[in-house]
């Protein structure tokens, strides 16, 4: 082999290792990369901060989710440490929380067979914060509502603004319609609870963003509109107006939705601001703007990150 034979085959490495983006792009994001727990997580941060599979071509892979499973194996991570001993398991949570959206509609039955006075308003201020709560958030929502600007005392602002709307609609409109929201607080935290599940299992099939956005954006529509039958029901059940007690109980559930999966909280609190106006069409132009803003918010992977 003579000398111009051997030089290009010496320079091919340092040309490969001069022309490796995927590293370049693990230096950007090591921070992400090092704390997440699969590459669904990484493929998530990613599309957060702006890559698309169009973006993701440039770095010589077909969608974000290859680029982040080749990101997910490069990175190098020690031992991940161990749970904390007093951390209570996933299970009881969940039955916690179930049964703190049982209790809004047994204090509201027991509350009007005892015709306790302003019990309606109370048990709208409980049924109000049990649909509208989300629960703490994970490792991951937590990073990015701290990226984001977002800080508690916004979520405890919006939780007040709920609270506020629930009560002033029942102080105008009787305690029937804060028995229906509080009977609806069950099928709003069984609904919500579906949701997620289904959402991340769609999110571990996918293979593209855009996949997972068309597929996301039918599942949320059926979401909403099986809580809708169910509060509709409750309605019926205590006596008040469907049409006025189905546009607060889909307010109520888009906001927990919403919080739920990272949303920005202005919009979210404008909506309940809107609620406050006491005109009759306020609450159904609040309740299908939340519903406008979440088709494409929980249409995004980034949504739906693994807690």
């Amino acid at each position: 082999m003579n000398l111009d034979e051997a030089a290009p085959l010496a320079a091919a490495p340092r040309r490969r290792a001069a022309g490796d983006p995927v590293k370049i792009l693990l230096h950007r994001h090591r921070a992400l990369c090092e704390r997440a727990v699969d590459p669904l997580e990484i493929a998530a941060g990613l599309e957060a901060r702006g890559i698309t599979d169009r973006t993701a071509a440039r770095f010589r892979h077909r969608d974000v989710f290859s680029l982040a499973e080749e990101l997910y194996a490069r990175t190098p991570r020690g031992e991940e440490p161990p749970a904390p001993p007093t951390a209570a398991p996933a299970d009881a949570r969940a039955l916690r929380r179930f049964g703190l959206a049982l209790l809004p509609g047994a204090l509201a039955c027991t509350a009007a067979a005892a015709a306790v006075p302003y019990a309606g308003a109370a048990v709208a201020l409980a049924a109000a914060t049990v649909l509208v709560l989300p629960g703490p958030p994970g490792r991951a929502a937590a990073g990015r509502a701290r990226r984001a600007g977002r800080t508690p005392w916004a979520a405890r602002a919006v939780l007040l603004l709920a609270a506020a709307a629930a009560g002033w609609a029942v102080h105008r409109h009787g305690t029937p319609l804060g028995i229906a929201l509080a009977l609806a607080a069950v099928p709003g935290h069984l609904a919500a609870a579906l949701y997620t599940t289904r959402a991340r299992h769609r999110l571990a099939a996918s293979r593209a963003l855009e996949d997972f956005a068309d597929g996301a954006r039918p599942l949320l529509l059926g979401t909403v509109a099986g809580f809708t039958l169910a509060a509709a029901g409750a309605a019926l059940l205590a006596g008040a107006a469907v049409t006025l007690a189905l546009p607060f109980a889909l307010l109520f559930f888009l906001t927990r939705l919403l919080l739920g999966h990272g949303a920005p909280r202005g919009p979210v609190a404008a909506a309940l601001a809107l609620a406050l106006v006491p005109a009759a069409a306020a609450v159904s132009a609040a309740a299908a703007g939340l519903l406008v803003l979440a088709v494409p918010v929980l249409a995004r992977a980034s949504a739906h990150a693994r807690p």
